[in-house]
């Protein structure tokens, strides 16, 4: 019936300084300044409400660290009311954590006599990768073949063959015959600039380009802002409001003349796509700043964060700049009374391609900071067209290509892939997104916040570990999924928590209702508990 919080000892010292701040008379006001989101208004209000200090409070809503930001932020400080709404969210996430963590906890523990940790994004995010984890093991590979032909440059392949003494019987009667192209087809193709990155998507990149967790890079882009090189990380918007299309404009410009490597493409104009007022929240999408001019301090940064900066750097730049246009070119040939398929692609416009090669691969998985990178510049990407500049002009329906070469190879269905962190998080941000209509505004689990933590989590407790870049349920993962009940595991419920959670941030919904939700569910999941047969309890 009543939450209380108390200071953990082995910060007792640093709280009674704050304390005696807190509660001084010559003070006319208190400056929050704690990170401008959920957890930021949480903190500061456990502290201020411990030290009993009735001074008033002032807010400082600020999206990154430069010296202008400040200021501006110094100049439109809010009253702390205004952001009651925010701090009721908070609330209501630890509040709901830990009734679902603390009563599943020790619920399961007590019905199975085994340590079964229970979290309200953490079980359903497990549940996913045992899913995946079973399918693999159910998995029972199977061989098929195909039959390659090759000439000129053409590389066709057929169709699966399920039987090998049929791959061989083709390929014999393919080998040094004609083939004849039945049909070409050539479907002109826009792809798009990929929008600005929030902390999810740049968890991602950085997975997948440099192998870092997401807890690493959220903890590289945490020091790149606390040195103002990036704006807040902590964010779910892709995008920048109306009033900032200016300043990144200048930006840009900065990012463009400073990188050597990029210095020589033209620089985009399509700074419109960036912004959308309705999709920024409290925070935009994560920039660099200006802050990168200064070559000499650019050149200390670490490599872990030095990736992650240029990363960001990147994104602003094909964000940008000009669709990708290419021609998606198929063609099939017809040899040993057989269709074979042939595909590629050339290039019209290279547009946002152009900065996406600019990462080199030397950087991958290396000791590689951009530094490095800013003092060798870019290498050339050569002109690797490969199949699509031989298929553009000469290939028609009825031209005979003489001389095939053929062969058969013989390959494997392949089993589902295990998550890795790049796949992961895309799962967790996409979770349940088929049960909510377009309008939710916040879907999946967890937020791009506290996604890391959970995998962390995970694997801290012995459900998951790391191997590689996979991450692969335990058999106490298996066995602690074995006898959740689906309501517990399912990841569209926690995915509607959190939209109901953003909710409550906006006034939509009253905090009461959503606790009245999260006490339902520890009451059912006692009931069922109390009802686990004892065959059950000890199988």
């Amino acid at each position: 019936k009543e939450w209380k919080v108390e200071v953990i000892k082995e910060r007792m010292k640093q709280f009674r300084v704050l304390e005696g701040l807190l509660n001084r008379r010559d003070v006319d006001f208190v400056l929050n300044a704690c990170d401008a989101g959920r957890e930021g208004e949480m903190i500061f209000h456990r502290v201020y409400a411990l030290s009993k200090s009735r001074i008033p409070v002032k807010r400082l809503w600020i999206n990154s660290l430069e010296d202008k930001a400040i200021r501006d932020g110094l100049k439109d400080m809010k009253d702390d009311a205004e952001y009651k709404k925010l701090l009721n969210a908070a609330e209501c996430r630890a509040q709901a954590d830990w009734l679902i963590g603390m009563n599943g906890t020790r619920a399961f523990t007590g019905t199975y006599f085994k340590k079964l940790n229970i979290g309200r994004v953490m079980t359903p995010t497990l549940a996913m990768i045992v899913e995946r984890q079973e399918a693999i093991d159910r998995f029972h590979k199977e061989p098929y073949y195909k039959v390659i032909l090759e000439a000129d440059g053409i590389r066709a392949v057929s169709d699966n063959i399920a039987d090998e003494d049929d791959a061989r019987s083709l390929a014999e009667k393919c080998s040094g015959s004609d083939a004849v192209v039945v049909e070409v087809s050539r479907q002109a193709r826009t792809k798009q600039p990929p929008r600005l990155y929030d902390l999810t998507s740049l968890q991602r990149d950085a997975n997948r380009v440099f192998g870092y967790t997401a807890k690493a890079t959220l903890d590289y882009a945490q020091k790149l802002y606390e040195a103002k090189y990036i704006t807040y990380p902590r964010t779910d918007s892709r995008f920048i409001p109306a009033e900032m299309a200016d300043s990144v404009k200048e930006l840009a410009s900065v990012v463009h003349n400073t990188i050597p490597g990029i210095s020589g493409l033209p620089l985009g104009k399509g700074f419109n796509r960036l912004v959308n007022d309705e999709k920024v929240s409290d925070h935009h999408a994560i920039l660099p700043t200006s802050a990168i001019e200064d070559r000499e301090e650019t050149a200390s940064i670490p490599e872990g964060p030095s990736n992650i900066l240029l990363l960001i750097c990147m994104r602003l730049m094909e964000s940008i700049a000009d669709p990708f246009i290419y021609d998606d070119i198929k063609v099939a040939l017809l040899c040993g009374e057989t269709l074979f398929h042939a595909a590629g692609r050339r290039t019209r416009q290279e547009g946002f391609k152009a900065f996406s090669g600019k990462i080199p691969d030397s950087m991958k998985y290396r000791q590689t900071t951009i530094a490095d990178y800013l003092d060798e510049g870019n290498p050339e990407d050569g002109n690797a067209q490969g199949f699509s500049g031989l298929l553009a002009d000469g290939l028609r329906e009825g031209v005979s290509i003489g001389d095939m070469q053929s062969h058969y190879e013989k390959r494997f269905t392949e089993p589902p892939r295990p998550y890795t962190e790049d796949t992961l998080l895309s799962a967790m941000e996409n979770a349940g997104k088929a049960d909510f209509d377009e309008a939710t505004e916040r879907k999946g689990l967890g937020t791009p916040a506290t996604r890391a933590s959970v995998i962390e989590h995970l694997i801290s407790c012995g459900y998951v570990e790391r191997k590689g870049r996979k991450l692969l349920a335990t058999q106490d993962g298996m066995d602690l999924i074995s006898v959740m009940p689906d309501y517990i595991k399912r990841p569209d419920l926690t995915a509607d928590w959190e939209n109901k959670l953003l909710q409550v941030e906006k006034g939509n919904i009253e905090a009461e209702a959503f606790m009245a939700e999260i006490r339902a569910l520890v009451s059912q999941i006692l009931m069922d508990c109390r009802n686990v047969s004892d065959v059950d309890r000890l199988s």
